[in-house]
């Protein structure tokens, strides 16, 4: 659904870029704090800290997996706008696996595993990669559809960022407002080239058999490894913050069926106001991740 910005008294001299479409690709320099509690979410409740290791270990390759499907079909893209969207994703997803990389050497450095969701994760992946082209690309578009969802619980949630370690909360953040930037690029790359709703639901079911068993087994498995798994009030407690009526996930799991329905577009959860509202708060000069954002001047010239 992208639409060019030139008119046709002024046609196109050279590429778009990312920053030019509002798809920047933002450096970061990210420092963990050495003196976080070892369960850093959810008022160092294990359950939840877990399940934020998961998905750090998972983001590297899974977002390598998404540039992939996309990068398959990038050549039969004309449009200069799509173009210059693809490009802008291509690098904040390259620029988020690298910056998970970086937190998960600090979660080894602590003794927690991410390791072990990364190994599992890229199993699944493996048996994705077996399937056409086109239904990698669906399979992207569901997943990115879950992502964006659950970056809008990360920079809305408020019961997550008043007890969440503050400094971890920053990479958090930054992933959420581009993952909402970029959100429509690899449907917008799906519908181009001709993806259908059978594919899609299709995605769905390939997703359950293949994604989900490994996430969800390589959470319970650190719980296991950490001695965790019998510790029940604190289990309840986290089961609560993130499935409860307000949980962290239950907002992410309602948006599922809207992936299925037949006029869906990433579009239509609207979240412009609230990525204008973050970047005035994380990216501007003096900004909260003014100190982190190393490329920040030459964001704004391209832009």
């Amino acid at each position: 659904m992208s639409t060019s910005i030139q008119t046709p008294s002024s046609p196109v001299s050279r590429a778009l870029t990312g920053a030019q479409v509002g798809i920047p690709p933002r450096h970061m320099n990210f420092r963990f704090p050495e003196t976080a509690e070892r369960y850093f979410a959810f008022n160092n409740n294990a359950l939840a800290s877990q399940l934020f290791v998961v998905f750090s270990g998972i983001f590297p390759p899974g977002e390598r997996f998404f540039m992939e499907s996309v990068r398959h079909f990038r050549e039969r893209i004309s449009d200069p706008v799509l173009r210059a969207e693809i490009a802008g994703f291509m690098g904040q997803e390259a620029l988020h696996g690298r910056e998970h990389d970086k937190l998960n050497d600090y979660f080894r450095a602590r003794g927690l595993d991410p390791d072990l969701p990364d190994r599992f994760v890229r199993f699944g992946l493996r048996q994705l990669e077996r399937f056409a082209p086109r239904l990698q690309l669906a399979c992207t578009t569901a997943m990115e559809h879950w992502t964006a969802h659950l970056a809008e619980q990360w920079l809305t949630h408020t019961e997550f960022a008043a007890t969440s370690d503050a400094e971890m909360l920053k990479l958090w953040y930054w992933h959420a407002v581009e993952e909402l930037e970029h959100k429509s690029v690899a449907y917008d790359v799906f519908e181009q080239v001709g993806g259908t709703l059978a594919e899609r639901r299709a995605a769905v079911a390939m997703l359950l058999v293949f994604m989900a068993p490994p996430i969800l087994g390589s959470w319970l498995l650190l719980m296991a490894k950490d001695g965790q798994l019998g510790n029940w009030r604190e289990n309840a407690r986290g089961i609560k913050a993130l499935f409860g009526r307000d949980g962290f996930l239950t907002a992410v799991f309602k948006s599922i069926p809207d992936y299925l329905k037949a006029d869906f577009h990433p579009s239509q959860q609207q979240t412009m106001a609230l990525e204008a509202e973050w970047k005035q708060r994380l990216f501007v000069e003096g900004g909260m991740l003014s100190a982190e954002f190393s490329n920040r001047q030459a964001v704004a010239l391209a832009s």
